[in-house]
């Protein structure tokens, strides 16, 4: 393994999307691995690609393709051996990868929750009838439309930054980020609140990074196995599951989240109609080792139970 390792003059290429956070991911992922192996930070060298998502902004995922507008560039630089890994939030991730590439490492996971974010509100609790709230998500627009179809949804896409200049030009009056990334992007004073999980469930593997590699490079597959963190990786598999047993693009609002239990997990999710009109839940826990089986069951029980027609936008 020694002689195999990277070096200034032979760096590994950590490919990434350019936003601030996909960085903060991709340097968390470069600090992890030279902790690792004890080696220099030129060792490495983030790319950055930009993907079709970071190019269009003015359209819900929905209508443009879904998650794999976020991946397609990056695994196709990675197809081409012009990167080695890719660093990805794990919420935004297809579950399924193309054919010679494995995403098979996470790093430990960060706070699962969603964030509430307002210039002046406290709470969830605090808006208004009728308030404005922004979101490009269709889990948390269904989720918030369930508890309160009196307010008004507003298309919010664009990474931190946009999405928090958006709401100082009053845009809207609230809007939902993950609590993963502020705390990753230290980020400390924009969440008014936390939203526990119980009020809003969150997206399947929110909170987690993912790192995707060539399945053949072995010694990529060498190194990143000494950063891979195993309980992420256990709760994973039954979140991840549960969304490929329901449909896991981003055309359908689906909340999952898996906790450990000593040897057991214990998994929650639930689906909702996009317009907030009915929300399903359903639970189970399972020995660890059997966990993706629940997450298939947990969403076959789900997929009974709604019937033909439960997602459809008309």
């Amino acid at each position: 393994m020694t002689q195999n390792l990277p070096t200034p003059a032979s760096p590994l290429k950590i490919g990434t999307r350019g936003s601030p956070l996909a960085l903060a991911q991709a340097y968390e992922t470069r600090r992890r691995l030279m902790a690792a192996f004890d080696l220099p930070e030129q060792a490495f060298e983030v790319v950055v690609i930009t993907t079709s998502g970071d190019r269009i902004q003015d359209r819900p995922l929905k209508e443009v393709g879904g998650k794999g507008l976020f991946t397609k560039e990056i695994e196709e630089d990675m197809l081409s051996a012009k990167i080695d890994i890719a660093v990805h939030s794990m919420k935004d991730m297809p579950v399924e990868q193309p054919e010679g590439l494995l995403l098979d490492t996470y790093l430990p996971r960060e706070d699962v929750r969603d964030a509430f974010v307002s210039p002046k509100l406290k709470r969830l609790a605090d808006l208004a009838e009728g308030a404005t709230v922004g979101t490009s998500s269709l889990r948390r627009r269904a989720q918030l439309l369930n508890k309160r179809p009196d307010l008004n949804i507003v298309e919010f896409r664009g990474n931190v930054q946009t999405r928090l200049k958006k709401l100082a030009d009053g845009v809207a009056e609230a809007t939902f980020l993950a609590m993963a990334g502020l705390n990753r992007m230290g980020y400390d004073d924009v969440a008014q609140s936390p939203i526990e999980v119980d009020e809003m469930l969150p997206a399947v593997a929110q909170g987690a990074i993912g790192i995707e590699r060539r399945a053949d490079d072995m010694r990529v597959a060498d190194m990143l196995a000494a950063i891979h963190d195993v309980e992420t990786g256990q709760r994973l598999a039954a979140e991840r599951a549960f969304l490929a047993a329901l449909d896991g693009s981003c055309q359908t609002p689906i909340g999952g989240l898996a906790v450990l239990e000593g040897d057991t997990i214990w998994l929650r999710g639930e689906i909702l109609r996009p317009d907030g009109s009915e929300c399903l839940t359903d639970e189970d826990r399972s020995p660890i080792k059997d966990a993706a089986d629940m997450g298939r069951t947990v969403a076959e029980r789900l997929r009974a139970r709604a019937g033909e027609g439960f997602f459809d936008w008309t």
